[in-house]
């Protein structure tokens, strides 16, 4: 099948959204340590995902200090193209980027050097996108710690490690607005991700407090997607999970997170953000898979790529 068929086919299915068709959900994650790249698997309920293109990469990384793509964060743009960012290295100053059409071709990979203005920036771990429909801007923000910053929540425990949640904005991807701070809730925190809700913004972080031990999910709300994140919640989760992603299931907001020393994915949901229930004994989750996004897509484009892949083996 030509490129140009492809991208039709995709594309079409990209913009049948807007005529109410049914939706499915794409989860976009890694395996291992991150070598190979992008994972997807797709679901149409929301709880059981299978790996789509015979669980195979389908984009393997080529930027930043250790050329890793770890905590892959998917977002489709208002114009149909979908952005990429991940962690490209366990030490380090950069965050990779990267776009598609239609996730079969992508565009260069770039490595941001979002913590250059930052001499003590030890990391850049687990960069998140999100779209500020106010302000016609993509919002990118990630976990850093800043050797010698906040030094009142140190613990020895993590090695060094104190994160906190940084920012920048770009309407292009080539000019980005100076970094800031973007979430300080007074503890050691990893793993933000946004949900929209309520007519709210929820951010929901990964507590890492060694000591008492939390490594627990919490959640700050906002009227702007900006912030200030205040109201932060009391846990909701159990104990030692991370990479939280959170989606709309039907009348439910779901909470999908690793639970990584048991190696396998589990998740809550909520009807009001307040009352939760354990459902994971209901997910099932591609063997292997590490912390990654789900996001919803027209349920045309998941059958779509499976066309691609179909036609990729003969």
């Amino acid at each position: 099948m030509k490129k140009s068929v492809l991208l039709a086919l995709l594309s079409f299915a990209c913009l049948r959204l807007v005529a109410a068709e049914p939706t499915a959900y794409l989860f976009a994650y890694f395996v291992k340590n991150g070598e190979d790249g992008l994972h997807l698997a797709a679901s149409t309920d929301g709880y059981t995902f299978e790996a789509l293109n015979g669980g195979r990469s389908y984009l393997t990384p080529q930027v930043g200090e250790s050329k890793l793509m770890r905590d892959p964060c998917l977002l489709r743009g208002p114009d149909g193209t979908f952005h990429l960012v991940w962690t490209t290295a366990w030490e380090g100053k950069t965050i990779g980027y990267a776009s598609s059409p239609d996730l079969i071709h992508w565009s260069e990979q770039k490595a941001l050097p979002v913590m250059a203005q930052e001499p003590g920036t030890r990391n850049c771990w687990a960069p998140e996108i999100a779209y500020d429909e106010a302000r016609k801007q993509f919002l990118i923000f990630w976990a850093t710690t800043v050797t010698g910053k906040f030094t009142e929540t140190l613990a020895p425990q993590e090695k060094g490690y104190n994160h906190r949640i940084y920012a920048t904005t770009t309407n292009d991807f080539v000019a980005f607005t100076p970094t800031r701070l973007f979430y300080e809730p007074g503890f050691n925190v990893i793993d933000a991700t946004l949900l929209r809700a309520n007519g709210r913004f929820h951010l929901i972080v990964k507590d890492e407090t060694p000591v008492p031990v939390k490594k627990n999910l919490r959640m700050a709300s906002a009227a702007d997607i900006e912030g200030p994140f205040t109201e932060l919640t009391a846990p909701f989760t159990r104990d030692w999970v991370e990479g939280p992603t959170a989606v709309k299931v039907g009348e439910s907001f779901v909470v999908y997170y690793d639970c990584y020393r048991e190696k396998h994915y589990g998740a809550v949901r909520s009807r009001d953000l307040k009352t939760w229930e354990d459902v994971t004994a209901k997910i099932h989750f591609p063997p292997g898979a590490r912390h990654g996004t789900v996001i919803e897509v027209p349920a045309s484009f998941v059958d779509a790529l499976r066309v691609v892949e179909i036609q990729a083996k003969k």
